[in-house]
């Protein structure tokens, strides 16, 4: 295994040639002053650089490898969209810069925001849009936060709020850290909500119900129409978690089924950094009924020119505008792809995860046999009775040089593995994934065992997790 940085130290080496003082010295208080040196590294900079470059590169990425995360769209990000980031005019922009008087030098940025901002209440079918939330989550927040505000100026009595059992952790997390009781309806055989328990659960004192259309199994309700009727009929609202919107884009639009609310992980459907590589964006729209009540400020045009409107007193749920580097990467891509390039995009999600699912039938359980969407959920049941689990056969994808799919989610299905291949991936990338997952079934059947130890090509092999968590040691101990 390769020396941590800490390792590396050379006493008395630099990266950096400064420049003899040409002020006078000026000494510290005391109370201010280190005891001793702090320990922390020498180094060139050649040192550092080749340090973080090997590092790299022992990493699973998006730019590397395959990484088929269901649910989480890890697509790749074109680097057009990053080039534009950078651009002078957008990157070095200041958040306190007058947007309005005689510079106007916010006139670009300004712009750019209302157009995202007209560009998403479009594809999502919403009346009005705010891109002030930091990630999805910090989205499904405000979006719950909008919906308790309506009940609250029209004096509903509202105290809970209906999820799928199939649905992501954020949804009852999100409701229940907002102040409401969680009402959690079943998967029907047809793999998704149950229609029947969903009427039988309804009632008049239930502000929301948060629906994933496709859900985490890949599944297309096909009885939106009617959930979105009878939620209306109680005046509870219907909430689009929009973590799935890629199977979808340009092809259907969430408002159009009936939502009033939807938050969008730009860090997804539009090809923006996720995860650590981020930072997110979680942008929401909303109907008519709930935008009065959008965080302030809002972009207005007016004639040709932008300004910022507070003429409510909705507060800000983030500074300023959310993390508008990335806003300018998604409306980036949103221009680069157009109209018909959207629509290619959830087309060929739903192909190539059709695809991975009809050539990986006849070795895994599959647990809702139909057509899917943008990602099929597969069980490695089958498995289980020769002693391999789905965190083995994740492990043994790593060896074969492949970012493992999602593991153990969704919940309601045993030994479950998620897998999303979006549009992005080739067939040829795809045949070698199956082919992958294929040798690894024909494991199972001739040497289980040896796929516990999985993987065992990396710098770093099989981990006792439950150890790492509970004895967790992150800090560096030189040696006397």
């Amino acid at each position: 295994m390769s020396k941590m940085l800490f390792e590396k130290s050379v006493e008395g080496r630099k990266g950096v040639s400064l420049p003899a003082m040409d002020v006078p010295a000026v000494d510290m208080p005391a109370n201010l002053k280190r005891n001793k040196l702090a320990e922390i590294g020498e180094y060139s900079e050649l040192d550092v650089v080749r340090h973080y470059t090997n590092l790299s590169l022992k990493n699973f990425s998006v730019d590397t490898h395959f990484y088929p995360l269901g649910s989480c769209t890890m697509k790749y990000n074109p680097k057009v969209c990053e080039t534009v980031a950078r651009f002078d005019g957008l990157a070095a922009i200041h958040p306190m810069m007058p947007v309005s008087g005689g510079l106007d030098m916010c006139q670009g940025a300004l712009e750019l925001i209302y157009e995202l901002e007209n560009h998403l209440s479009e594809v999502t079918g919403m009346s009005a849009t705010t891109l002030q939330p930091l990630a999805g989550a910090h989205g499904e927040m405000l979006g719950i936060m909008l919906i308790a505000s309506y009940h609250r100026a029209k004096g509903n009595k509202k105290k809970y709020v209906i999820v799928p059992d199939s649905s992501h952790g954020t949804n009852p997390a999100t409701a229940s850290m907002m102040g409401y009781e969680i009402i959690t309806v079943k998967t029907a055989d047809y793999g998704d909500m149950d229609l029947d328990e969903f009427k039988e659960k309804m009632n008049d004192e239930v502000a929301a119900v948060m629906m994933t259309n496709p859900n985490t199994l890949g599944v297309f309700n096909p009885y939106i129409k009617e959930i979105s009727e009878v939620a209306h009929a109680h005046d509870a609202m219907l909430y689009y978690d929009g973590a799935n919107l890629n199977a979808i884009l340009g092809k259907v639009r969430p408002g159009d089924l009936g939502f009033d609310v939807v938050h969008v992980n730009l860090h997804k459907t539009y090809a923006t950094p996720h995860g650590s590589g981020g930072p997110g964006a979680g942008p929401v729209g909303c109907s008519a009924k709930l935008e009065p009540f959008l965080p302030q400020p809002r972009v207005v045009k007016t004639g040709d020119k932008f300004s910022l409107n507070y003429d409510k007193e909705n507060p800000r749920i983030t500074s300023y505008f959310g993390n508008y580097g990335v806003l300018v990467k998604a409306y980036t891509y949103a221009l680069m792809m157009g109209s018909d390039g959207l629509k290619d995009v959830a087309e060929k999600a739903v192909l190539n995860a059709n695809y991975i699912m009809q050539k990986l039938k006849p070795y895994y359980d599959l647990p809702y046999d139909k057509t899917c969407m943008h990602e099929c959920v597969f069980s490695a049941s089958r498995q289980v009775e020769k002693g391999v689990h789905a965190l083995d056969i994740a492990k043994g994808l790593i060896d074969r040089g492949f970012h493992p799919p999602t593991v153990y989610f969704p919940l309601i299905v045993p030994e479950a593995m998620m897998i999303e291949p979006t549009e992005t991936e080739s067939k040829q990338t795809m045949d070698e994934f199956i082919d992958a997952m294929i040798e690894i079934a024909g494991i199972v059947d001739t040497d289980p065992d040896s796929l516990h130890h999985a993987p065992v090509t990396r710098p770093v092999t099989r981990l006792d997790e439950t150890q790492a968590a509970r004895q967790v040691n992150v800090r560096y101990q030189k040696d006397a």
